[in-house]
């Protein structure tokens, strides 16, 4: 199993995997780490993408590599039927200067060796993860560079929800990107006609996210709202201190936003859980900065049966995104 993760965080997936899962990495680099045996867990928070049983390809060129990847997919064809549209993701860490032009150009080469030999199956390729995350593996060709001549290579592998976003000019801030990965792993975002409440929403990228996908937005901050969040007809920005806030009586939302610099067990004890536990809303999408505690002891308190989200939310999906710094998000539903 090689398990992907953002690059700078291979020990925090390291210690999840050993000190939460009881499996203990053989070797890691940046931006992932390696697994003699085990099976992909859907529960990591570091992890991106899980490849299963990857295979070791190594080669001198990008010619030499791509040929040794064709003859792998081939070989992994046999008794197999591609009628879909099927992922096929290339991959490697950013952090080394020019591995991304060799990424490029093998993926290029491949590419071309497989219309020759298949072109129906080549056609069907699709150069990005699906959306969302699910219970089962995904199976296409997943391809990630540990360096410039060493390539693992699977068929099948776990999707975690993270990826990059594109970002938006009239994004009050960096934090819209996080919102807008977050309902990739979530499957879903706020449509129009939905209801959303955004605690601590200043300089308002997150409501803008909201509003732009056509929700009405409460924003609620005693900070200014910027950019395309300012003045913004689906957003009323209110005044308040986050913490005190909460809705009218009989009333609810259908989405709360909470990206607030605070530490996480305040967050988790004075804003998550009574909106969670008293219904005031029927999804959720919440930061907590493990800056300043520990990562994997809030993983193991935020899974542990006293946590809100075991009888509110059993369901959510705790993850370390793409654009996130130190930092989970949860993304989940209420139980009804």
């Amino acid at each position: 199993m090689l398990l992907t993760c953002q690059a700078g965080f291979e020990a925090l997936l390291a210690r999840e995997l050993t000190e939460l899962h009881g499996v203990t990495p053989v070797e890691r680099g940046p931006g992932w780490v390696r697994l003699a045996e085990g099976a992909a867990r859907p529960d990591l928070a570091f992890a991106h993408l899980s490849l299963v049983a990857p295979v070791e390809v190594r080669g001198d060129s990008v010619n030499a590599l791509a040929a040794r990847l064709e003859e792998f997919f081939l070989a992994s064809l046999r008794d197999e039927r591609i009628a879909d549209p099927w992922p096929s993701v290339w991959q490697g860490p950013p952090e080394l200067v020019g591995l991304g032009r060799r990424i490029s150009a093998v993926e290029t080469a491949f590419g071309e060796r497989l219309r020759k030999k298949l072109s129906r199956v080549a056609k069907l390729a699709v150069a990005d993860l699906p959306r969302g995350t699910g219970a089962a593996t995904v199976r296409g060709l997943f391809v990630y560079f540990a360096d410039f001549g060493r390539v693992l290579v699977a068929r099948e592998a776990f999707v975690h929800g993270q990826r990059r976003m594109a970002d938006d000019p009239l994004a009050p801030s960096r934090s819209y990107l996080k919102v807008e990965e977050a309902y990739v792993v979530l499957g879903r975002e706020p449509q129009a006609g939905e209801a959303v409440c955004d605690l601590g929403a200043a300089p308002g990228g997150w409501s803008y996210s909201a509003a732009k996908h056509g929700a009405r937005v409460v924003a609620v901050d005693n900070g200014p709202l910027k950019g395309g969040a300012l003045d913004h007809p689906q957003i009323e920005h209110r005044r308040e201190d986050a913490f005190r806030f909460a809705p009218e009586a009989g009333a609810g939302f259908d989405w709360l936003f909470c990206d607030l610099v605070e530490e996480p067990h305040h967050v988790l004890q004075h804003l998550v859980t009574p909106w969670l536990t008293r219904g005031w809303c029927r999804q959720f999408v919440v930061n907590l900065k493990f800056g300043r505690v520990d990562p994997i002891a809030l993983l193991r308190e935020l899974r542990g049966p006293a946590s809100p989200l075991a009888g509110s939310a059993p369901g959510t999906r705790i993850r370390h995104l793409y654009h996130d710094r130190e930092e989970f998000t949860l993304v989940g539903e209420v139980r009804r």
